[in-house]
């Protein structure tokens, strides 16, 4: 009952200016600690995605924040790379709601779809998430973002040059057969992975990167002596910049700033980190 009580303080701890500077801020004020820890202060819950809820993608699991005293979330997707199960991005899914969004991880039509299709099935689970999940009322249509590892990145880098609305895009260890992406808008943070020999950052994520140069912010985080799977298992540096970056674009909050800009510098464990601070 104690730790309830404390967790509801930290979570409703925002100032009346704050709120008034920013309605779609969420949560305590951020500190290090909090932006690399597995679980936020939202309590969670999930609801399960059979296959046949919906059109255009095959099935997945919300999570969302229990918390209605806020207002309405943010809302992300997630999605696997080649041949991964749901269970290899499922980490996202209560670590990013317990920080204040509302999240579907997915199961995608076939473990071998290419980028292009991951991109649909993104946008059809937005459409969903938006416009007949359980837990719909509890989203803020307007604020949405993706993300995706290996081809799921490729396919987030899709979502957000087919739908310049979205807010945010985090592709992970990304891999995609097209290595321009000027159309882009949406912003953008990529995170890659120095020992990567699947999608290598020289031919992929860093390529990517270079390319965004019509994305309103980008950055690009590429992790020291990380491989190709690095993302399918909770991370505190990519939940710290993950995070951050929905946080900041998705939700508007500029608390979150901090931690991207200015840049971090090289260390045991990033081993470069490009952007375009400061943010706009």
């Amino acid at each position: 009952m104690a730790t309830a009580a404390l967790t509801a303080a930290m979570v409703t701890a925002v100032s009346p200016a704050q709120a008034d500077a920013n309605p779609y801020q969420r949560g305590p004020e951020p500190t290090e600690q909090s932006v690399t820890a597995e679980r936020g202060p939202f309590a969670t819950s999930t609801v399960g995605v059979p296959a046949g809820s919906g059109t255009g993608f095959n099935r997945g699991t919300i999570y969302y924040p229990t918390d209605t005293s806020q207002g309405t979330f943010g809302a992300i997707a997630v999605i696997p790379g080649f041949t991964g199960p749901e269970s290899s991005i499922a980490w996202f899914g209560p670590h990013l709601a317990s920080h204040g969004f509302v999240v579907m991880t997915l199961t995608t039509s076939s473990g071998w779809d290419f980028p292009a299709s991951r991109t649909n099935q993104l946008l059809a689970a937005l459409d969903y998430l938006t416009g007949k999940s359980a837990v719909r009322d509890r989203i803020d249509a307007t604020r949405l973002g993706v993300m995706g590892h290996s081809m799921g990145g490729g396919g987030s880098l899709g979502a957000a040059a087919k739908r310049p609305a979205i807010q945010a895009a985090v592709p992970l260890t990304p891999w995609h057969l097209d290595k321009t992406w000027n159309e882009v808008r949406v912003p953008t943070m990529i995170i890659g992975a120095e020992a990567d020999t699947t999608a290598s950052v020289g031919s992929h994520s860093e390529r990517f990167y270079a390319s965004l140069t019509n994305a309103s912010d980008r950055a690009y985080l590429e992790l020291e002596s990380a491989g190709h799977l690095v993302p399918i298992s909770y991370t505190p540096t990519i939940a710290k910049y993950s995070l951050s970056w929905l946080k900041r674009f998705v939700d508007n909050d500029t608390r979150y700033d901090r931690f991207l800009c200015p840049a971090p510098q090289p260390s045991s464990l990033i081993s470069e980190y490009r952007d375009t601070c400061p943010h706009s």
